[in-house]
């Protein structure tokens, strides 16, 4: 097995310049984190040949991670209301190439949007899955969202944000979990693909809860865990460019 990256890579790959020009733009809004300590070898079992589990001093972690999607748009085209804004939630867990570069493995993106699922799918080697969602924030600054699954329960998130928002200390937990600047796909022919993204750091929060789900797990083939998330945090938006993917 590679020896597992080091802090100089994961900054690395987070300041890395590029030379090539984006393929589209798109903004996180409302993003929620919560994540649950994973034995390390339950979630290796589950990744494709080249690619291996990512450990914070020693511990693999899997998060699911609720937002919603604005402004998805090719670079050289304006954002479509009922195409570019909707409602996302993820279950993902975190891995290393043979090269050491940190990133981001999906087990599963639910979208509120049936065409960007489908180019999601096609173009990106994602495993998106289309659900009715609904995102909301009332006026006390509650966040309400929700998604469903065709003959799946829905499933529900109600937070909000609470003190400072500062970014994540370099080598701490906060920072391995969240600063991932790549992300690995695999085709229907089991070919691995890079995935590139930008955007300044995170803007963390500490995040108050009234309800969350862990359908996700379940759905994927995971026993879903029955304490609390073990880490959770808030980040009010991201913007970001998405580089075209590259073969590894």
């Amino acid at each position: 097995m590679p020896r597992p990256p080091d802090n100089a890579q994961r900054i690395a790959a987070a300041q890395m310049s590029q030379r090539r020009r984006p393929i589209m733009r798109q903004t996180w809004r409302d993003l929620l984190f919560l994540h649950w300590p994973i034995q390390p070898s339950i979630i290796q079992q589950r990744l494709p040949e080249g690619l291996y589990v990512d450990t914070y001093q020693g511990q693999a972690y899997m998060g699911v991670v609720p937002f919603y999607m604005q402004g998805l748009r090719p670079v050289c085209c304006p954002s479509v209301p009922f195409i570019s804004n909707f409602p996302e939630l993820n279950l993902r867990t975190y891995v290393y190439d043979q090269f050491g570069r940190p990133g981001v493995w999906f087990f599963s993106l639910d979208a509120a949007s049936w065409l960007s699922v489908k180019i999601a799918r096609c173009f990106f080697a994602l495993n998106y899955q289309y659900a009715r969602m609904r995102h909301e924030k009332s006026p006390d600054g509650w966040i309400t969202h929700q998604a469903q699954r065709r003959g799946q329960s829905s499933q529900k998130f109600v937070y909000q944000p609470k003190g400072v928002s500062e970014p994540a200390v370099i080598g701490s937990l906060p920072y391995f979990l969240v600063e991932r600047y790549h992300l690995f796909v695999q085709n229907n022919r089991g070919r691995l693909y890079l995935g590139t993204i930008q955007h300044a750091p995170y803007q963390l929060q500490q995040a108050e809860l009234k309800a969350y789900s862990t359908q996700l797990f379940d759905l994927n083939g995971f026993t879903a865990p029955t304490a609390s998330a073990y880490h959770l945090c808030y980040s009010r938006q991201a913007q970001v460019a998405v580089y075209a993917l590259q073969p590894i």
